[in-house]
């Protein structure tokens, strides 16, 4: 640990500082938590992802580093999300058929922008899937709930998950490496962000960096919540999609790259 990391940490050691950083980061939990939690099943219980997200601004709390030019509430606002997100994980609470019902839209998009070297419209994949365009709009908004960590995707270098909001944020290991990863990612996001339809853009963009609520989304956007919660469905699946195809065209030219230099 360097000489100001130490000071950065001994900095935290005064009491009441500690507590009044947490005092002044609990509304930014209580939104957080309120924002994951209108679009779960009802029976989770609210205060749970509260309680939660107190753990992660705990977390935050000790892990943060005052020599980094950081805010503390936006390297809180990440680590508040996750430890809600993990804790969702563990309960284990959407259902099974559900979540295949998901899967099965992921892989028919895929399928689909294979054979038609472009991203599939509603109609498309409705056929593809054999229902109704209704009954695909109508399971969208229901697998909207099984979106909460929505922008992360399954990295082809070790098969665990990755957060794309990470790559939004100034958190974490500021290193000449860990910079260049992130920016790398960063481009990657934004690309495939690009590649969007307008009206899928339109609401990634106002729900996750302006920080709306579905239902003020709606209203931006003149339509219903219901039809917001398809849209960011339907964004969720082509992003996922499309970074996957990304970060493993990375990997086969690192490794070429790595097998060249041999």
């Amino acid at each position: 640990m360097t000489q100001a990391s130490k000071q950065a940490y001994s900095a935290w050691q005064d009491e009441d500082e500690r507590q009044r950083l947490l005092t002044e980061q609990m509304p930014q939990v209580r939104f957080i938590a309120r924002r994951i939690h209108e679009r779960l099943p009802r029976h989770v219980p609210f205060e749970d992802l509260v309680h939660a997200g107190v753990v992660g601004l705990i977390d935050a709390l000790q892990k943060f580093d005052r020599s980094k030019q950081v805010q503390f509430g936006s390297y809180a606002k990440f680590r508040i999300r996750g430890a809600i997100l993990d804790s969702l994980r563990e309960m284990d609470w959407s259902p099974r058929d559900l979540r295949r019902q998901a899967r099965r839209v992921e892989e028919a998009h895929d399928k689909l922008r294979l054979d038609l070297g472009r991203n599939p419209l509603e109609p498309e994949l409705a056929k593809e899937l054999g229902v109704s365009l209704p009954d695909l709009q109508k399971l969208l908004g229901e697998i909207s709930s099984l979106e909460i960590g929505s922008l992360r995707v399954i990295s082809p270098e070790d098969g665990k998950e990755e957060d794309l909001c990470d790559y939004l944020s100034g958190s974490g290991d500021e290193s000449p490496l860990a910079q260049f990863l992130k920016s790398e990612m960063r481009d990657m996001l934004t690309r495939a962000i690009e590649e969007l339809p307008e009206k899928e853009r339109q609401v990634l963009s106002l729900y996750y960096f302006e920080e709306l609520t579905m239902k003020e989304v709606g209203m931006a956007l003149g339509v219903g919540e219901s039809r917001v919660s398809q849209i960011h469905s339907m964004a969720v699946v082509r992003l996922r999609a499309r970074m996957s195809e990304l970060t493993a065209s990375r990997q086969k030219l690192s490794s070429h790259s790595a097998a060249s230099g041999r």
